[in-house]
């Protein structure tokens, strides 16, 4: 199959019109009608129903058209990284980012690279899991990423950036709210909803719940840190979220510290050999760039550009954000 062809048959099956689509690639009708011909031969199978009012993909022209979008949007944004790379920029470097550092790093991080590398092209991917984001540096599809340690491949390296406590995060009109401050063991018996499993934050919490002798009710998990606040706005139950979570300005909230909540870790991590010249530049702006914290105080960071760390393989399951 050729990508002529595919995009032949996608301005069809988006136009449901032989003309139309003809008109939007800037060619004539016929030629166009024997292209999808050629194309349905070589897959031995028809992807439209005509008739003389309409024209209707079959199940097989659904399929292509689900796939065939996916693969000249990447053939797209190949082309685009070729030539930016062509055209003398920096690179390009694929990043992802865990729950709430893709609020609180990305937007300063980006701020500065556009500052700092200005040939540099970034690929995000935000509100990641750790176990995702470890998979994807050891197999090639993530450069770096801002992650919750600690990790368990010895593919990977990272390096810490600060330390972040837990809070947490209460319906407006929740009687807890009238407090100051709370003991995690007098929220033994409320409803709350958490991020996923396999979560370092869920992990963390649930471990402090069981040595104040209580096994947590989860009622409702989300991966999303925007999704789960909203979940506690709408007053499915409460959560305990990194502190730097209260940057996020979501009506029928409020924050409260927890006086023995634990603290979570934030480490910027790379797969072990591939700190490439364009890959240590960019690491090297962590040095500098912070985020505000919600009262306006500075988040915590090295001083400098922090030690790398070797991770080694742990028996308790990755912890993530």
């Amino acid at each position: 199959m050729e990508t002529r062809h595919l995009r032949y048959f996608v301005a069809v099956a988006e136009e449901r019109h032989f003309g139309r689509a003809a008109q939007r690639l800037h060619m004539a009708q016929p030629p166009l009608s024997q292209q999808i011909k050629q194309l349905e031969e070589q897959l031995g199978t028809p992807l439209f129903e005509r008739t003389t009012r309409k024209v209707e993909l079959t199940p097989a022209g659904e399929l292509l058209l689900e796939r065939g979008r996916r693969i000249l949007q990447d053939l797209e944004e190949l082309e685009s990284d070729v030539a930016q790379v062509g055209a003398g920029a920096a690179g390009v470097l694929r990043v992802g980012f865990s729950g709430s550092a893709t609020y609180r790093l990305l937007p300063p991080l980006v701020q500065k690279a556009r500052r700092e590398l200005p040939g540099l092209k970034l690929s995000v991917h935000g509100e990641m899991l750790t176990p995702q984001m470890v998979a994807d540096l050891e197999e090639g599809r993530l450069d770096v990423a801002v992650l919750r340690p600690p990790v368990d491949s010895p593919e990977v390296d990272l390096a810490f950036l600060d330390q972040d406590r837990l809070v947490a995060a209460l319906p407006a009109d929740s009687p807890w709210a009238e407090r100051s401050q709370l003991d995690l063991a007098d929220l033994a018996g409320e409803s709350f909803v958490g991020y996923p499993a396999q979560s370092v934050v869920t992990r963390i919490f649930r471990e402090a719940c069981h040595r104040e002798g209580f096994t947590p009710r989860v009622v409702q998990e989300a991966s999303e840190t925007s999704t789960l606040l909203a979940l506690v706005a709408a007053g499915m139950g409460l959560a305990l979220v990194p502190m730097t979570t209260r940057r996020f300005a979501f009506q029928g909230i409020v924050f409260r510290p927890v006086r023995n909540a634990p603290p979570v870790d934030l480490a910027v991590a790379w797969r072990h050999g591939a700190q490439t010249p364009l890959v240590r530049r960019f690491l090297a702006l962590f040095d500098t760039v912070s985020a505000p914290a919600h009262d306006g105080a500075a988040a915590p960071r090295a001083a400098q550009p922090p030690a790398v760390v070797r991770t080694q393989p742990v028996k308790e399951p990755t912890r993530e954000d």
